[in-house]
């Protein structure tokens, strides 16, 4: 991933992420690190502790030590980069931060996670904050090769202060067991699913709402909830490419245009591909390629605020790895569903 800000943010209430534990949230909660709305301030609004902050906020601490909590994933995955965003904190912010990993199966309790032989594995070393700011930092060149799989985080300041939102952008690794089993019992799944590992990788554009909100899990909430590219006033037509969660058939689609009344897309068609015939593309190419897609869903009408759900309009079309979705001309679509049996 070349833009690890474009990855889904695997700590989100959207997917189940959550903070379990803080030694301490004597001004502000600890939940407040991972609403989804950006951080806001309340000029003159107090509670019986002090000031009301948008963020988690500690006390001034008066001996040695640090502040941390415990973060549990919405979807493991390996983190790729982090947003510490302190905004609205200025003569309260921390010094600095760090992240440590850990991949535990099941549901570990509070008491598991901070057992001192809990195996946690450094994702970012101690680092310099700045307040009022989005500080933005780059985790791969820490993680070693081939690992870096997390379902639970431990972030630390230094030594207290409050942190507004904390966002973990990175690629979701599904447990392959679950998969294999699912394979093996010929289960139906969504090969595109967030969940399963999948992932948009390009949109030609998202300029009122992002790509990876397709394959996020649940109904759209909202036109906030969905992909929508701007007004078209050229010929041409939008499209997403998605490398889908496991290798599989797809024998259903769903397209959700779910609250996209007056910006709905007239038509869509979808074409899949295999990854031995795109092995190389650049993303450029594989947006105009002809040669390696094949047509699954021929161009079909749409219609406003709808789930749509297509399998007789479906061609035969054999294991893909990847999808091509185009809306013509342009406009929102909620959710995109690829509803099939894994290879």
């Amino acid at each position: 991933m070349t833009d690890w800000s474009q990855g889904l943010d695997l700590v989100s209430e959207r997917l189940g992420g959550a903070v379990l534990v803080a030694n301490d949230e004597f001004f502000a909660p600890k939940e407040n690190l991972l609403k989804v709305s950006r951080p806001v301030f309340r000029e003159g609004e107090y509670t019986e502790r002090g000031k009301w902050m948008d963020g988690w906020e500690t006390r001034r601490r008066r001996e040695p030590g640090h502040d941390w909590c415990i973060v549990r994933l919405g979807l493991p995955g390996v983190p790729r980069g982090i947003v510490v965003d302190t905004s609205h904190f200025l003569g309260n912010y921390p010094e600095s931060c760090s992240l440590d990993g850990v991949a535990l199966p099941g549901h570990p309790t509070i008491a598991e996670l901070t057992a001192e032989t809990t195996p946690w594995f450094e994702l970012l070393p101690l680092s310099p904050l700045q307040g009022n700011s989005e500080n933005r930092f780059s985790l791969s060149r820490h993680l070693p090769a081939g690992e870096g799989r997390c379902t639970h985080l431990r972030f630390h300041i230094y030594p207290d202060g409050g942190v507004a939102r904390l966002r973990v952008h990175g690629e979701v690794v599904p447990d392959r067991e679950r998969l294999a089993r699912a394979a093996r019992s010929g289960w139906e799944v969504d090969l595109a699913a967030a969940e399963l590992g999948g992932l948009v990788i390009a949109a030609s554009d998202m300029f009122f709402g992002s790509r990876n909100h397709l394959i996020l899990p649940g109904p759209p909430l909202g036109m906030h909830d969905g992909w929508e590219t701007r007004r078209r006033r050229g010929p041409g037509h939008d499209w997403v490419l998605l490398q889908l969660g496991a290798r599989g058939t797809v024998h259903g689609v769903e397209v959700d245009t779910s609250h996209f009344k007056g910006n709905a897309p007239e038509s869509c068609s979808l074409e899949i591909a295999d990854a031995a015939g795109i092995a190389g593309m650049a993303v450029a190419e594989l947006s105009e390629a002809t040669g390696p897609w094949r047509e699954l869903l021929p161009r079909t009408a749409l219609l406003p605020h709808t789930r749509h759900r297509f399998e007789a309009e479906l061609l035969p079309s054999g294991p893909a790895t990847h999808a091509r979705f185009r809306i013509f001309p342009d406009g929102g679509v909620g959710r995109l569903r690829l509803l099939g049996t894994l290879a």
